[in-house]
């Protein structure tokens, strides 16, 4: 059975594992003695105490909003807005107190406390190179915040979420996306860790043997230069073209490939038309199967031949 204690909220919602033990109020005391980490929905925010309330199947669940999220070194008390914003939104939480207020049984949980335990167990033991399952949890010009374990955040920057340049982090991710990412190096000082995405999409190499010389493809206008135009035919793998008049940044094109050159890392393309792009996402397409590989010691995006090197060292 997959261990599923650290897993992005979310994960746990509606698995027989989590469910389990909203059987009853003996089940929720047995999480309670085995410190397990449970997952809920935040139905609602009190209004004068600003507790988050929980239906754990029929039993009344309360998250105080001391314990509502881990922040900094979890000396201080959650801002407003850290507790307010998890309504409606899964969280997660180790339950503290099985008691009664006279009418019904009443659970209290800290969602702070599995994030604590989150953090010394697991995100503590992480090293550069780990392979780790994330969620998107919101989208910033400079990169996105990944969840990669019970609420707790990480920065994916822009420049690591893909080898080809994007403006925004929207051409590639959307809020609440279950992806995969690795480790791309820890501060130790501020607990901080930092993600990539980019190793994972493929090599030049990899990503050029999808394409044939004299083949017409589709492709996105990514910059404009003077002396050309870059189209990205997928994430990590961009070709130039002659410029074009009409052709703007952010523009979907059809275009031919005239040649492909492994020594130079070069695709050489002439557009053949450009039209309004759609805001759909392509799904993520993983050059290495990350169930199975959890840890990169080394990815060399560059051809052996092509004399620039192009990799990431994790250490």
């Amino acid at each position: 059975m997959k261990d599923t204690s650290y897993l992005p909220e979310g994960r746990r919602i509606g698995t027989p594992e989590n469910d389990q033990y909203f059987a009853s109020v003996k089940t929720l005391e047995r999480a309670m003695r085995e410190g397990r980490i449970l997952e809920g929905i935040a139905q609602s925010c009190s209004e004068e105490r600003m507790d988050l309330l929980l239906d754990l199947g029929g039993i009344k669940g309360v998250i105080p909003k001391s314990e509502a999220a881990l922040e900094g070194d979890g000396s201080s008390a959650p801002r407003d807005i850290a507790v307010i914003t998890r309504v409606g939104r899964p969280v997660c939480f180790t339950v503290t107190d099985v008691a009664s207020d006279g009418a019904r049984p009443v659970a209290y949980l800290s969602r702070k406390r599995a994030q604590m335990k989150c953090r010394e167990e697991y995100v503590s033991t992480l090293t550069p190179g780990d392979v780790v399952d994330a969620t998107v949890t919101h989208l910033d010009p400079f990169g996105a915040f990944v969840d990669v374990g019970c609420g707790v955040v990480s920065l994916l920057s822009i420049d690591c979420i893909s080898v080809s340049r994007i403006s925004h982090p929207s051409k590639r991710l959307k809020k609440g996306q279950q992806i995969y990412t690795v480790v791309k190096n820890i501060d130790r000082e501020s607990g901080r860790i930092y993600m990539s995405l980019r190793e994972l999409l493929g090599t030049w190499e990899e990503n050029a043997a999808a394409f044939t010389i004299g083949s017409t493809v589709a492709g996105s206008v990514r910059s404009i230069e003077d002396y050309g135009i870059f189209v990205e035919l997928t994430p990590n793998l961009a070709g130039l073209a002659e410029r074009r008049d009409g052709v703007e940044v952010g523009d979907a094109c059809a275009v031919y490939i005239k040649n492909i050159i492994k020594e130079r890392m070069k695709i050489k393309l002439s557009i053949i038309d450009s039209y309004a792009p759609t805001d759909d996402l392509s799904p993520i397409e993983y050059f290495i199967d990350p169930t199975k590989v959890r840890h990169l010691d080394k990815w060399r995006y560059s051809p052996l031949v092509c004399p620039k090197i192009i990799e990431t060292i994790f250490e």
